[in-house]
């Protein structure tokens, strides 16, 4: 699936929000997650999918 953001600042505001869902994770996991930008990725294109 591609995933587009319109502006920098949508960008911006989808890599907040994704942060935000991960520091839930890794609370939910107990310890930092190394595999980090996967899973911001797959957080990423599953948001703008549920559009």
């Amino acid at each position: 699936m591609a995933t587009e953001y319109g502006s920098a600042s949508e960008l911006a505001e989808a890599l907040r929000r994704a942060a935000a869902a991960h520091g839930e994770h890794e609370k939910e996991i107990g310890h930092a997650d190394a595999n980090w930008p996967d899973w911001y990725a797959q957080y990423m294109v599953d948001e703008q999918s549920a559009q």
